[in-house]
């Protein structure tokens, strides 16, 4: 089975319209299973589509470092994406290539994750609903959303972000720190770096990604571009998330 290879670069409001650009289009078969990897560049924070952005993000530091905060399609918690330090996947297919079952889809997705940090000399494993750890920190986090047959989920991989950013324009609730045992973020996240004792090269940290969701999916990826297509509603959609009406809705 082939799939399409994306690697974009590109800023928040731009990744996030491609991304439920390519839900809609391959829901009516006008786009091919595809996966993408990108850079979100400058760094940002993604919010899921729930939850009310000032519990969620400390926005007053979020203006005074210049990093832009936008509501997900997809549900989920908060997430600080560093240009230097994480790349973003998003797995666009319909049910049928992967499980019907939500858990059992995250599991197939997030398989390639934990190929990829194999591939990359770590162990690490999926713990449901949609994390990957290594030695009990999350170095993964996924997000998903349906639309009839068609599936989108898209998530991080953390191979240098830095943490103490992540820890200060990131709200966690005490409660779910709490469950896991800790008092911040910071404590329950960790990188690929961190864990290797060394610093990892993002170039380094794709080839791993590319070679992990093929071997995790059964797919062979092959490279490509968008079409005229998946740009034009893109730049329709990227006007949404840009605006404050959708992103302070909550």
């Amino acid at each position: 089975m082939r799939w399409r290879l994306l690697i974009d670069p590109g800023d928040v409001f731009w990744q996030m319209a491609v991304d439920e650009a390519l839900l809609k289009l391959r829901r009516r078969d006008r786009s091919p299973s595809t996966l993408r990897l990108y850079i979100i560049s400058p760094s940002a924070v993604t919010i899921g589509y729930f939850q009310k952005i000032r519990e969620a993000v400390d926005l007053e530091y979020a203006e005074e470092r210049g990093i832009p905060v936008v509501r997900r399609v997809t549900g989920g918690g908060s997430v600080y994406h560093d240009e230097n330090g994480e790349v973003t996947y998003a797995v666009i297919a319909k049910v049928g290539e992967l499980p019907a079952d939500v858990v059992e889809s995250y599991r197939a997705i997030c398989s390639g994750l934990v190929e990829a940090l194999k591939e990359l000399g770590l162990e690490a494993e999926f713990v449901p609903i949609n994390d990957v750890v290594v030695g009990g920190k999350k170095i993964s986090g996924s997000a998903q959303l349906r639309r009839g047959d068609a599936v989108l989920q898209h998530g991080t991989l953390l191979y240098a972000t830095d943490l103490e950013t992540l820890a200060r324009v990131l709200k966690a609730p005490k409660e779910k720190l709490a469950e896991k045992g800790v008092r911040s973020i910071y404590e329950r996240v960790t990188t690929v770096s961190k864990e290797l004792g060394r610093e990892v090269s993002r170039d380094e940290v794709v080839e791993a990604m590319v070679k992990g969701f093929s071997r995790a999916l059964g797919v062979e990826l092959e490279p490509g571009s968008l079409t005229e297509e998946e740009v034009e509603l893109a730049r329709r959609l990227e006007a949404k998330y840009r605006s404050r009406e959708w992103n302070f809705r909550r």
